[in-house]
């Protein structure tokens, strides 16, 4: 029986109670299976190999509480599992998932898993003489899967034949393979140079930085395996690499960018879910809901946040339901209605039309767009397309601190890598070039250009042989208040597209959100003071925007009549 797959389905057919986000994983598996062994998906399903981790979970022994238990997995831990290393690599037959990311609410068993996938990656894995490592900001933290591994081994006297335990190292042997689990921290030094088989970095959302990711996940480049194996519970900084890598996996979940190396499972009840609803809580504790007893302790504690508000609410909000805390306000286009926006739709379905172009350019060697905005067939619709540039000596540092995929991107044609590798910064020259290429190959009529005049000088004079306006678009809210307001509403009404397949444009639309002015006048930003969290082909539309507006603007009659007869409703004269 394939557990997997049972659970799936179950999940997908809203058989068992479920969040979007894991019903999500659940689909992306379905349709990962459609899609097995072809040229654009070179991964195969090995259900044997998904059976045999969950069949070795269930062998283990929970040691604590007042008797030993044997393990008995419920089944979104079988799929998460199972899932994680069941797919393979058509080329070589090696695991698909790299790096794994599970969000779930406290008390649900996420250090539990991961201490049953080290065990058996160290154990039974077949790697000699690897390095496995449990991690977290504190060593108090780091050891709380170190333990789970510990306790595994001594509850059971036939698995403890495998392994030698160093409780004074914190370290764990396997005797067959040699290979070594260690518990580190942040605060004891953790640096570069890891190549780690296995690393489980515990509760991200209490780390300030993607240091010790970066620092664990650079290492395995040359390895044929590895898993990286994120857990978390939500937090309260928005401002965290939690949250920056929480949003990416949102985004890989609904389909917005790939990242086919990517586990991917977050229990989180609905947007649209009432944080009192005791039924939409299930979907965040799918362990502890199924616990009669400790059960009925959450409710109680749901009453008592409830009744007491304040800080208590927000921590109950956060650690028990998994969620956020955030102020969705500033939500530029949300995840669901972007997703609505997305078509297979391509810049040949607009051959011979007439477009603005917004151009969205950087000071050195960061990401520089243009992009072009579309009327569409419907009255007040509209298409949007971009594409980007990056200079070659920038890339691999981007790829790292963006946790990005530049390189993907370019091989689809999405960016233009330019230079050599001691090329650092960008030559405008390939944008000139670019536009110069659409317009010939798709016979575009550009109506006009927007710019930004930031670091605009070198390109100005280049632009005029398009033969047609040349728009300075100032970047202030007072500004681009009527642009970003116009495509919100377009987004929200429907009416507005992109490419599906355009994955860095919605990356940059995923990254945006809305800053105001004193007036209350909008215009987007990155997310808070993250640099790296690029919205440079967004930009680039609101300057597209913004020149179609204008050029509206210019072609429009002014009525003085209806102007002055608005002007003495306003001031209430009859």
């Amino acid at each position: 029986m394939d557990r997997v797959y049972e659970h799936a389905c179950r999940a997908v057919n809203g058989e068992v109670v479920a969040g979007e986000l894991h019903v999500l994983a659940c689909q992306r598996h379905l349709n990962d299976l459609e899609r097995q062994n072809t040229e654009d998906f070179p991964y195969y399903w090995d259900e044997n190999e998904a059976s045999r981790i969950i069949d070795y979970a269930e062998t283990l022994t929970i040691a604590e509480g007042e008797s030993p238990r044997p393990v008995r997995l419920i089944e979104e831990q079988a799929f998460d599992l199972g899932c994680t290393f069941g797919w393979k690599k058509c080329v070589n037959g090696a695991r698909r998932f790299r790096r794994r990311y599970k969000s779930e609410a406290r008390q649900n068993g996420k250090s539990f898993e991961n201490g049953i996938m080290g065990t058996y990656i160290a154990g039974f894995g077949g790697y000699n003489y690897g390095k496995l490592f449990t991690v977290a900001t504190k060593q108090r933290q780091a050891k709380i899967v170190w333990e789970e591994m510990a306790k595994f081994i001594r509850a059971d006297p036939d698995l403890g034949e495998f392994f030698e335990i160093k409780e004074y190292k914190l370290m764990i042997r396997a005797l067959a393979t040699l290979c070594t689990i260690e518990a580190l921290s942040q605060e004891a030094g953790l640096d570069d140079g890891f190549r780690a088989i296995f690393a489980s970095i515990d509760e991200i959302h209490q780390h300030r930085d993607n240091g010790i990711y970066k620092a664990l996940y650079n290492g395995t480049k040359k390895l044929k395996e590895t898993l990286i194996s994120m857990i978390t519970t939500r937090g309260f900084d928005l401002n965290s690499f939690c949250k920056e890598f929480d949003d990416y996996a949102v985004a890989v979940l609904r389909g917005l960018v790939s990242a086919e190396d990517l586990f991917v499972d977050i229990f989180a009840p609905d947007e649209s879910d009432s944080t009192w609803d005791i039924e939409a809580a299930k979907k965040a504790n799918p362990l502890l809901y199924r616990d009669t007893e400790a059960w009925e302790t959450f409710k109680q504690d749901m009453q008592t946040a409830k009744d007491m508000g304040g800080s208590e609410e927000q921590d109950f909000i956060v650690k028990s339901l998994n969620r956020w805390s955030r102020d969705t306000s500033r939500t530029f286009i949300s995840p669901d209605i972007l997703t609505k926006c997305l078509a297979a739709r391509k810049l040949e379905r607009y051959r011979g039309q007439t477009c603005t172009v917004g151009l969205d350019l950087s000071s050195g060697g960061d990401l520089v767009s243009f992009a072009f905005d579309f009327d569409d067939d419907e009255p007040d619709s509209g298409y949007f397309y971009s594409h980007s540039f990056m200079p070659r000596g920038r890339l691999a540092e981007h790829i790292r601190s963006d946790i990005a995929p530049y390189d993907l991107w370019s091989q689809k044609g999405l960016l233009t890598v330019t230079g050599g590798e001691s090329d650092f910064k960008n030559d405008y020259k390939f944008i000139i070039k670019k536009l110069a290429e659409l317009k010939t190959e798709y016979d575009l009529n550009f109506a006009a250009i927007g710019i930004d005049p930031h670091n605009a000088d070198g390109i100005i004079a280049d632009l005029e042989q398009f033969g047609c306006p040349i728009i300075v678009v100032t970047q202030s809210a007072r500004n681009l208040n009527d642009a970003t307001v116009d495509i919100q509403l377009q987004a929200k009404s429907g009416k507005l597209t992109m490419d599906k397949d355009n994955e860095l444009l919605i990356f940059s639309f995923n990254n945006a959100e809305v800053v105001k002015n004193s007036f209350g006048e909008i215009k987007i930003d990155k997310k808070d003071g993250k640099r790296r969290r690029r919205i440079d082909p967004c930009d680039a539309c609101v300057d597209a925007r913004f020149v179609k507006i204008t050029l509206k603007k210019q072609e429009t009659p002014m009525d003085y009549q209806k102007s002055l007869d608005d002007y003495l409703a306003l001031m209430g004269v009859e």
